[in-house]
């Protein structure tokens, strides 16, 4: 008989498994990997492009040939491609990132043969119309206008320049930049960049052979390249102001952005600095949270973050406060992040920290989805599933010294850039 009184043994997380893709590059270049596993009838694929290369001349390309892909082609409109996708339950999604842009389906195993003709047809042969491309520009203009009247909006993008300069990771465009957007210029940046050498295709779900046949059939020897894609990224260029203001006299809160450009995944030190940042800003129970908002009331949430580039990173932290506490909170930071440098985390935290972090790691493998978007996080990284057996290692055996070590090589309030949107 079960004792309900006494509850379940705890066991420390020392290993996490994974499900190893298998693996196809196809005759065009194009690199095809799949994740099979469970029972229902769902497969996600998705087809992942590296995005050209920034041109400070024409900045939102990028984004603009990613979010008009499904507008239109030769055969059909957008109308047309809703219908057809919606008529069998199907799901797509079209994504921007910095680095990365991707087209998602997600769809029954049975209607695959219908949906993924519509897919094919928009990767090979968007045709950006005209009146779509008008309709977007004036609703990215009045978006953008909207947006700029938000502290945090404004907050973001400031700091983001700052720190990473005029290149695609410090994007800062003005309503009037969306007027330069030409039909001929989107056409031409499609041809180059959503071609098969430039792709990955990655498949999670009940994966079987007549599935990755029908995505081969139609994804390989039908689908050619139209040269070579140039996505090599610029290195950032930080501006070097440390501190700005934009001053809102009437404001009640205050958004507050500060950090550093960082070390990537790459580095050796990139589990132990996650670690360092779990602890002054990552969960709820964090020393920011604790201090900011839960003993002095300042702010709803605050929290730091960490994202990965390649050759780089950068470690932030975020906030709205009340206006007339904004320069109390920046001390309140400063303190926090000193505290890290000069005194040993307790065991009691630090355990916490380490269990918080690896069952987060853990928890987030629900499904086999799941398992291809941990394998997407570190392939466009150039590392491999060993990755995160380092990662948790790291984590487990991470000792308050190693804290210190870290804090005070990655943590300097002096020369963090900092941006304030409200009141100081």
């Amino acid at each position: 008989m079960l004792n309900r009184t006494n509850p379940p043994e705890f066991k420390p997380i020392e290993h996490i498994s994974l499900i190893n893709p298998g693996h196809v590059k196809l005759d065009n270049g194009c690199n095809l990997f799949w994740f099979n596993s469970g029972e229902q009838e769902l497969v996600r694929i998705e087809w992942i492009f590296r995005n050209l290369s920034f041109d400070a001349e024409k900045p939102l390309l990028n984004t603009a040939v990613n979010t008009l892909l499904n507008d239109g082609t030769n055969k059909m409109t957008a109308a047309q491609i809703a219908d057809a996708i919606d008529y069998y339950g199907a799901f797509l999604q079209i994504d921007y990132g910095f680095e990365q842009s991707q087209v998602t389906l997600f769809t029954l195993n049975k209607h695959l043969h219908s949906t993924l003709p519509v897919v094919y047809d928009i990767l090979r042969d968007s045709v950006f119309p005209e009146r779509e491309l008008q309709t977007y520009i004036r609703n990215q203009q009045q978006k953008l206008q909207v947006s700029l009247q938000k502290n945090d909006f404004v907050a973001r993008r400031e700091f983001n320049r700052n720190v990473f300069g005029n290149t695609i990771y410090g994007l800062k465009p003005e309503p009037s930049d969306y007027n330069n957007l030409s039909q001929a210029d989107l056409l031409a940046h499609f041809k180059q960049m959503y071609q098969p050498a430039n792709c990955t295709i990655l498949v999670a779900g009940k994966v079987d052979d007549a599935i990755l046949k029908t995505i081969t059939n139609l994804f390989d020897k039908n689908w050619t390249n139209n040269g070579i894609a140039n996505v090599d990224q610029p290195a950032p260029m930080p501006s070097g102001q440390l501190f700005t203001l934009i001053e809102k006299p009437e404001a009640l809160q205050s958004a507050i952005r500060l950090g550093t450009a960082t070390i990537d995944r790459l580095h050796a030190d990139y589990p132990a600095l996650q670690v360092v940042n779990t602890i002054l800003g990552g969960y709820f129970g964090s020393r920011l949270m604790a201090n900011i908002r839960e003993e002095k009331g300042y702010t709803y949430g605050i929290g730091s973050g960490m994202v990965s580039f390649k050759g780089f990173g950068s470690l932030f932290i975020a906030t709205e406060v009340g206006a007339d506490v904004t320069r109390s909170t920046m001390t309140e930071i400063e303190k926090e992040i000193n505290i890290l440098k000069t005194e040993h985390i307790s065991d009691e935290e630090l355990s916490l920290v380490k269990n918080y972090m690896l069952g987060s790691l853990l928890g987030s493998l629900e499904n086999v989805m799941s398992h291809a978007d941990k394998f997407k996080s570190i392939y466009f990284s150039g590392l491999d599933f060993g990755y995160y057996d380092y990662y948790t290692s790291i984590v487990h055996d991470i000792q308050p010294v190693e804290i210190l070590r870290i804090a005070n090589q990655y943590l300097d309030f002096d020369k963090m850039t900092k941006v304030i949107v409200g009141k100081y």
